[in-house]
């Protein structure tokens, strides 16, 4: 699994920037613009929202989860929302396969 969250780790990346970054190109970083664009009809701010939601409940997994299992390293999941939660979640869920089965070998 640990190689299907780094695959979903890189589109996670690479789709959203390249739908933000020629956005960014052609109107640089006009917040109003970007607020006005995003909930310009029902169906863009449905998926606005949708996004945001998945946001909010992805950090509150990283942090219950994260320190349930106590991993390190939480912040690179956490700052990497800034992205979206297309990132921030399969990298979270690759960083804690990865601890699960450094505890697994500890254990042995």
């Amino acid at each position: 699994m640990r190689f299907v969250y780094l695959l979903l780790c890189i589109a996670g990346t690479a789709l959203p920037l390249a739908q933000f970054v020629p956005w960014l190109s052609a109107n640089g970083l006009n917040v109003p613009l970007l607020l006005q664009q995003a909930t310009s009809s029902n169906i863009a701010a449905f998926a606005w929202t949708d996004v945001l939601i998945s946001g909010l409940a992805t950090i509150a997994l990283i942090c219950v989860e994260g320190r349930r299992l106590r991993m390190r390293r939480l912040w690179m999941p956490l700052s990497s929302i800034v992205i979206g939660p297309s990132l921030a979640l399969p990298l979270f869920l690759y960083l804690r396969e990865r601890h699960l089965a450094e505890m697994k070998e500890d254990a042995r």
